[in-house]
């Protein structure tokens, strides 16, 4: 781990009431668990329930289980179960025992569908979706009872058997709960419990046509897997209250140190949308490179743009976990990665947008290795070498024919220094039919080979260089937010938001030491940025390499 994650975790309420509860002797074992709906990949505000939810388990030695909600198999792939457990490892977290499924308690969900039936407190209700939401009421107005509220305990056994026999149509009815179409809060109006859907399970294949909804799912599932503290965010605050009403209704769930749910504020950071759905539409309609593209706030899209296990876990940290929703800056996240990869990040040299340099005085055909430093501040990680010879690649903004005295790179008839090389003048420029510069012919001073910049010399500027005849060609990808509103999810479309330039490609060089650039692997590319080769496209043979972050806050 990181030094990030050595750094004192801050309390809140949430580590109060398990300190509460432990010395109380509520509860022996802290046991937690991170509960997704395998419908999606998950994000970086999954990545704040991850932290919470396997962090209290580590800190205060106790159990955190890894279990889908897997409800809805139209919506569910097996795709995203494996990328779930992928992001929670690469986060650096492990589950304990073996993963849990909702899917794994059909059978008992089914029975307690049962139990509630023959208590009177579920029936099985014809309505059509237009009906019950009319016979739901408003928010002002309570709602009325459905004309099948009162059938018969028998009556609604045999129907409910009938559904799981598949002897009706999806659709046609559903088993609600017999609760209060008169309560002031909506999810209480007799919330459908059972529905039916003929679709094919990842994990129970066709055994089912009947799936229990959410709400019955969820606080079943915490209570049969023993979880202390059930943690989630605050729009399943109302929730808590049928999760509440369906335990009490229950008789293997009468125990006083049952599951009690606690909510905390979700993620909202700035320029990001955090809804599955509308991050599956973009999937689906082509405007992103998949769940994985590196503008997506998904794990995979950060991971593949070159953001750190250690960096989201501090990030996680700095934003702390309370009840009050907030809009959080995109420049806390940014800040988190720089600094870590400001430490760590090896060293390295890329032209982005290069011109051709010929130095004239230089030796034709020589090519001579100079020295530099893989990292300024670490010297145990060593010295890289570098070839230098009489053609080099310049970054085309690191030159002008004339300019100001603020300007401190190559201007036509001065000197800079070559970054741990030479200081060279230029003498003159090709150009081509419109006026682009095509090759800067300079000199170099020979003797000037490792001296400090502040040797007598008055040279301004120190800009960076690829050798030519060694260089190896790349392409570098330039991610910016993909919205340019900060706050996406307000607007009436995504499309009138989107940044058509979140990405723009380069084809340039880099210094022949990362021709074996592993996947993943950042570096500073000095004067550019931090950049990582790309996991799914970069080779030895194509190497590409995706901006993570600038080297400072644009603002």
């Amino acid at each position: 781990m990181s030094h990030m994650d050595t750094e004192v975790r801050p309390s809140n309420f949430i580590r109060n009431i398990i300190d509460e509860d432990i010395a109380s002797g509520k509860h022996a074992t802290v046991h937690t668990r991170f509960p997704p709906e395998p419908n999606g990949y998950l994000h970086i505000g999954h990545a704040k329930s991850i932290c919470l939810n396997f962090g209290l388990a580590q800190d205060y030695k106790g159990l955190c289980n890894l279990r889908f909600d897997d409800t809805n198999p139209e919506k569910e792939d097996i795709d995203y179960v494996n990328s779930i457990q992928e992001d929670v490892k690469w986060l650096g977290f492990n589950w304990d025992g073996d993963i849990c499924y909702s899917s794994n308690y059909f059978d008992q969900l089914h029975g307690y569908a049962i139990e509630l039936i023959k208590k009177g407190l579920a029936y099985v209700c014809f309505l059509n979706g237009e009906q019950t939401r009319e016979y739901r009421g408003t928010l002002k107005e309570p709602g009325k009872d459905s004309p099948y509220r009162n059938t018969s305990v028998e009556e609604n056994l045999a129907l409910f058997e009938k559904m799981r026999n598949g002897e009706f149509k999806e659709g046609e009815c559903s088993l609600r709960a017999k609760v209060d179409m008169a309560s002031p809060f909506m999810c209480m109006r007799d919330p459908i419990i059972y529905r039916i859907r003929f679709a094919h399970h990842h994990q129970t294949g066709d055994k089912w046509c009947i799936y229990p909804m959410y709400d019955f799912t969820h606080c079943i599932s915490d209570a049969l897997e023993n979880i202390s503290h059930s943690l989630c965010t605050l729009e399943f605050q109302d929730n808590r209250r049928i999760y509440d009403w369906i335990l009490d209704h229950l008789d293997d769930f009468q125990a006083p140190n049952r599951t009690r749910q606690y909510e905390f504020s979700r993620l909202n950071l700035e320029y990001t949308l955090m809804s599955k759905r509308k991050l599956n539409d973009l999937v689906v309609r082509g405007l992103v490179d998949g769940w994985n593209d590196p503008r997506m706030p998904t794990i995979a899209g950060l991971r593949r743009r070159g953001y750190t296990p250690a960096s989201i876990r501090e990030f996680c940290r700095r934003i702390g976990v309370t009840k009050q929703d907030n809009m959080v800056e995109v420049g806390m996240l940014d800040a988190c990665i720089r600094e870590e990869l400001n430490d760590n990040a090896p060293r390295a040299m890329a032209v982005i947008d290069p011109v051709r340099v010929v130095i004239e005085n230089y030796p034709e055909g020589e090519v001579e290795i100079v020295h530099a430093p893989v990292h300024p501040s670490l010297e145990e990680m060593g010295k890289r070498e570098l070839a230098f010879g009489r053609e080099l690649f310049i970054d085309a903004a690191d030159f002008r024919e004339e300019a100001n005295k603020k300007y401190k790179r190559l201007v036509q008839g001065k000197e800079v220094r070559l970054r741990n090389a030479y200081v060279i003048k230029a003498e003159r420029c090709d150009k081509d039919a419109d006026g682009n510069v095509t090759t800067i012919y300079c000199t170099y001073d020979a003797d000037t080979l490792g001296k400090n910049p502040a040797d007598g010399r008055k040279v301004k500027g120190v800009i960076h260089w690829v050798e030519a005849t060694t260089a190896k060609p790349a392409e570098f990808r330039l991610y910016d937010k993909l919205f340019n509103d900060a706050n996406p999810a307000a607007a009436e479309t995504v499309d009138e938001v989107l940044n058509a330039d979140s990405l723009v490609i380069k084809q340039g060089v880099v210094e022949a030491n990362l021709v074996n650039a592993k996947p993943e692997q950042a570096y500073q590319f000095e004067r550019e940025g931090y950049f990582c080769a790309d996991n799914v496209d970069s080779t030895a043979d194509n190497l590409v390499f995706n901006l993570t972050v600038a080297l400072r806050d644009s603002k």
